[in-house]
């Protein structure tokens, strides 16, 4: 990332493309002053110089003589601004070519144009907001569902800061008071410390665990379980997809071999998210390009989160449903029962009797219900949208233990925090071996402040440049 600490930066802050109102922001110190000579009223005076901080006016942008379009434009004054400083937002009208034209006019008085995330480094810098809460901007902008929305906001208003806050200071406490019975022994007393740090130490412990916990649920709220339809040709694969989406992503057609490549859509449900990948049929064939799109689709399924293995349950099972349950019984798998319209040659129990024996020695020893437990099956109808609602809640079970994390809970979404946090755990648990060794108090001090540094860089206390730089160069411009 350019370093313009000392710069005037200047982007566009909305998309670029063809809209009703596009907004250029401007900040550094000499923002007021480089959007002076380009914001006039309707009498030719300049406006910025008699605003006051907080206030919008109309005015029109010119350069020189020529008039360029009318805007409005806000004033924010430092520190009462998103990056803390100085900021200029003119709101224009959102053509692609006059945003890019007013944005010169800007960069040509003097500002230089933001690298991505300049804004919200600058507002980190200047303390208006700590890391983990600058990295929940992006999540908010990218959030695709209610539950991961919800989750970006939280971390946003510094709920999950909150936290690792209170942990930094537990620890800090303790580590002090040992430091100060160290220099000081005759006012501070070690005597049976230990058994008080070991209490300390697995109570942060159990609070930590329980944060790292919640990441893969975090993380399935924030990018979405990623999902592969998979089953024979003419399973009825294309049209769930359709069904799920809402349109016709996919040709459905009752020739076998149709969908020969994989498809992939983001879909809602309700509050779960699914990144969705239709793929061809798998099948034993001849035809050399049907059977690339059957290895794409086993590719597709051992990468994904989870498994819809569609079976047409108005025809008797085949060899063929064998073999792929064979291929993905190790990942998470929800056996639809497609075409409940029909009669049903199929049931959960046929499922049992037949697939068990399609897998390894451990799959083959569970009873009934253990085996429908482990890989649920669920009586549909893509084609009528029935069991879309006993899918949601299998869904649901597998990932989220039945219900989407309350308000109250705090979850970790990212992983530079789960990792940030398995460390800090790592620290805390040398700590405890320590004091089993009967070592020197102040030799687990190391350790304390070693998990101590890892919270903080969660939140962005003991961050370097390198890593802020990374961070925000995942960002987009203008933010």
């Amino acid at each position: 990332m350019s370093d313009h600490s000392s710069s005037t930066i200047a982007a566009v802050s909305t998309a670029l493309s063809e809209s009703g109102i596009g907004i250029i922001r401007v900040s550094g110190s000499d923002a007021v002053s480089v959007c002076t000579g380009i914001l006039y009223d309707s009498k030719g005076k300049t406006v910025l110089d008699k605003m006051e901080a907080g206030n919008f006016r109309h005015c029109f942008v010119k350069s020189g003589d020529d008039l360029i379009d009318e805007c409005i434009v806000l004033l924010y004054k430092a520190p009462h601004s998103y990056t803390g400083e100085d900021t200029v937002e003119l709101q224009c009208h959102g053509g692609v070519f006059l945003l890019k034209k007013v944005l010169d006019l800007v960069i040509s008085k003097g500002a230089v144009l933001a690298s991505p995330g300049e804004f919200t480094r600058r507002a980190f810098l200047n303390g208006k907001m700590d890391l983990a809460q600058a990295e929940a901007v992006m999540d908010i902008i990218s959030a695709r569902s209610e539950s991961a929305l919800r989750a970006s906001e939280d971390q946003m208003s510094g709920r999950v800061s909150g936290v690792i806050r209170d942990l930094r200071a537990k620890i800090l406490y303790e580590t002090a008071y040992i430091e100060s019975a160290i220099d000081d022994p005759e006012h501070y007393d070690l005597d049976g410390y230990d058994d008080h740090v070991k209490d300390i130490v697995n109570e942060l412990r159990s609070r930590i665990k329980k944060l790292i916990e919640s990441y893969n649920s975090g993380r399935f709220v924030r990018e979405g379980i990623s999902t592969c339809i998979a089953g024979r040709p003419n399973s009825g694969k294309s049209s769930l997809l359709n069904l799920l989406t809402g349109q016709d992503r996919a040709i459905v057609s009752d020739i076998p071999g149709t969908t020969r490549d994989t498809i992939e859509e983001y879909v809602r449900f309700d509050e779960i998210l699914l990144r969705l990948t239709d793929t061809a049929g798998i099948r034993n064939t001849d035809d050399p390009i049907e059977s690339i799109g059957a290895k794409k689709a086993l590719d597709a399924a051992s990468g994904a989160d989870l498994v819809l293995f569609m079976i047409d349950a108005s025809e008797y099972l085949d060899i063929d449903d064998m073999e792929i349950f064979s291929s993905i019984y190790e990942k998470k798998t929800i056996i639809l029962l497609n075409k409940a319209d029909k009669t049903l040659k199929i049931k959960p129990h046929d499922i049992y009797e037949h697939f068990r024996e399609s897998a390894n020695a451990s799959i083959r020893e569970l009873s009934e219900e253990e085996f429908l437990e482990k890989y649920p099956c669920v009586v549909i109808s893509a084609s009528g949208g029935q069991g879309l609602n006993n899918l949601k809640s299998v869904v649901k079970r597998l990932f989220f233990n039945g219900k989407i994390s309350s308000s109250s809970e705090v979850v970790i979404t990212g992983l530079r925090h789960k990792e940030l946090l398995v460390r800090a755990d790592e620290s805390l648990s040398n700590v405890l071996e320590c004091i089993e060794s009967g070592m020197e108090t102040d030799i687990y001090t190391i350790d304390l402040m070693d998990a101590y540094r890892c919270l903080g860089l969660i939140i962005g206390e003991e961050v370097g440049d390198d890593l802020a730089d990374e961070i925000f160069s995942k960002f987009c411009m203008g933010k």
